[in-house]
């Protein structure tokens, strides 16, 4: 394999609106609007040639929100500090940072679209 195993991500809304104000938020970061016939999308900031995946929030018809067995991690300083603007932006904390050994630390949270997400840090 020449590449990393992901190569984007989409989390499913309803409410276009409040989500991007989540994860705005949350993240301290500006979506971007990607056009797409039929579908609204808006993109998390990407740097081309720095390791990660890149994604959009998207609302599809057919596509609903929460529930579903996809789980997307974003790389935090400080996996609580962001699980903390999580619930401050209207989401809830599902799971306080633990840690996972050498592996650092997670927090799993629930976005405005019932969403689950997984926060990881180092620290």
């Amino acid at each position: 394999m020449k590449s990393n195993p992901v190569g984007w991500f989409e989390i499913y809304v309803q409410d276009m609106a409040r989500a991007k104000t989540f994860y705005e938020g949350v993240f301290a970061a500006q979506l971007q609007k990607l056009e797409s016939p039929g579908v609204e999308m808006w993109a998390f900031p990407m740097q081309e040639k720095a390791t990660g995946a890149a994604g959009a929030l998207v609302k599809m018809a057919g596509c609903p929100s929460g529930g579903n067995s996809t789980l997307v991690y974003f790389m935090c300083d400080d996996c609580a500090v962001e699980a903390g603007k999580a619930k401050e932006h209207g989401g809830q904390i599902f799971k306080d940072k633990v840690s996972i050994g050498q592996h650092g630390f997670i927090s799993l949270v629930k976005d405005t679209e019932g969403n689950l997400i997984g926060l990881h840090s180092m620290q």
